[in-house]
């Protein structure tokens, strides 16, 4: 079962994990739905949705808008396996690593990880650059609103409040999971 209230106790966001998903090629909603479906058949089990924004792109800006959405989800995967769960979903949507920040058929981020700091090799959690990213920020607030940066006080809306960014986020037509 999925809920969207956020009028929940945020201690009970401590155990859930944060995914970034995004697409910008082919059919970006079903691209979505197809690697959320693929991440449920492999143990994720999704809490809350968040809306779907069309997102101005970062980076590289001669390519298409995205679609993007934030998912509080549990697993009793690992950080580094989710990470190679999200990697297979992208393999699977034949993501494309061609430009750094290009078009992409899929992209799923780790946004946050139980309320915890982690860091190896290929994996940095909180994701390193949400904090500067409004198309991050406006569906993981919209879904935690009191969510924190992992031990410290300071909440992402907050951040996303100040945040200079002058990128569009809009709430998609197709706003609903």
């Amino acid at each position: 079962m999925c809920s969207n209230r956020a009028g929940e106790k945020e201690g009970a966001l401590d155990d859930l994990v944060y995914l970034g998903l995004g697409s910008n090629m082919g059919n970006r909603r079903e691209q979505i739905d197809d690697a959320l479906g693929f991440l449920v058949k492999n143990g994720v089990r999704v809490m809350r949705r968040s809306s779907f924004y069309e997102t101005e792109p970062v980076g590289y800006t001669d390519q298409p808008w995205f679609l993007n959405a934030v998912v509080a989800v549990k697993t009793d995967l690992a950080p580094s396996e989710l990470l190679a769960l999200c990697k297979e979903v992208e393999r699977r949507g034949k993501r494309a690593h061609t430009v750094r920040f290009g078009p992409r058929t899929i992209d799923i981020d780790i946004l946050l990880y139980k309320g915890q700091s982690y860091r190896d090799g290929s994996l940095q959690i909180p994701h390193p650059r949400m904090h500067e990213r409004r198309f991050v920020l406006v569906p993981l607030v919209e879904i935690a609103p009191g969510i924190n940066i992992p031990g410290e006080q300071t909440q992402y809306a907050k951040i996303l409040a100040g945040l200079d960014e002058r990128k569009k986020v809009a709430k998609s037509k197709e706003h609903a999971f």
